[in-house]
């Protein structure tokens, strides 16, 4: 069986992708999850960061290598239809590349909810962006989904933005928010959420970032343990 190696599910976005992706579409691992700290990777995975997909003597990491490695062997990771597949490959290639500033400025806790202090123009040309290229997909491939009527990976890619969104109550049109509360419905993205929440671990650094980029509303999370 695959061995999925992430970190603390309330912070890591990118462990996120990976770990939905391959709950969502019932493909069976064991989680290994190892609690952030600076170099906590180092020697455990390749490049020193999560997440890590071991599969017996053969090791992917990068959440693109491992997504495109599951492709190869499983069904419905990507849309059926070729022109529908290109696409969702370019916009998870994107999320994967692009998107700084939602990034930058609205780091990942998916147990606390934050007033930001504002939106910067570069975090506002994020969300445009963000906006018409959901609208495109669900449009051009006829929803619900971004490549069709099924969950795919690229969806996946998009689920911890969706997650942001929620945490920092990120203005989007209707179509587009409808499409990030769509995906927090998803069993998977629930039920990661819900194991963030429960998580007792701190790490200072990231919620020094959440702090410095809003007012805490809400925080959902179990006592710090």
């Amino acid at each position: 069986m695959y061995e999925l190696i992430i970190t603390n599910k309330n912070y890591s976005s990118w462990s996120m992708r990976a770990w939905v992706l391959m709950r969502q579409l019932g493909i069976a691992f064991n989680e290994r999850l190892l609690p952030y700290s600076p170099g906590a990777f180092k020697g455990v995975t390749p490049a020193g960061n999560v997440p890590c997909l071991v599969d017996g003597d053969t090791v992917v990491w990068d959440t693109t290598a491992i997504t495109e490695y599951l492709a190869e062997r499983h069904s419905g990771i990507w849309p059926e239809d070729a022109r529908a597949r290109a696409w969702a490959r370019s916009a998870a290639a994107e999320m994967h590349s692009g998107f700084g500033a939602l990034r930058n400025e609205c780091s990942m806790s998916v147990g606390v909810r934050v007033k930001r202090h504002g939106i910067s123009a570069a975090l506002q040309a994020n969300l445009d962006r963000l906006a018409e290229l959901w609208a495109e997909g669900l449009t051009r491939h006829g929803g619900p989904f971004l490549g069709g009527a099924k969950f795919t990976a690229v969806d996946a890619f998009y689920v911890p933005v969706a997650s942001r969104v929620q945490t920092y109550a990120l203005p989007l049109p209707a179509q587009a928010a409808a499409y990030a509360a769509r995906l927090l419905e998803l069993p998977a993205a629930k039920q990661w959420i819900a194991a963030g929440i429960a998580e007792t671990i701190r790490d200072a650094m990231h919620e020094e970032e959440v702090l410095s980029q809003g007012v805490l509303v809400e925080d959902l999370r179990a006592s710090p343990g």
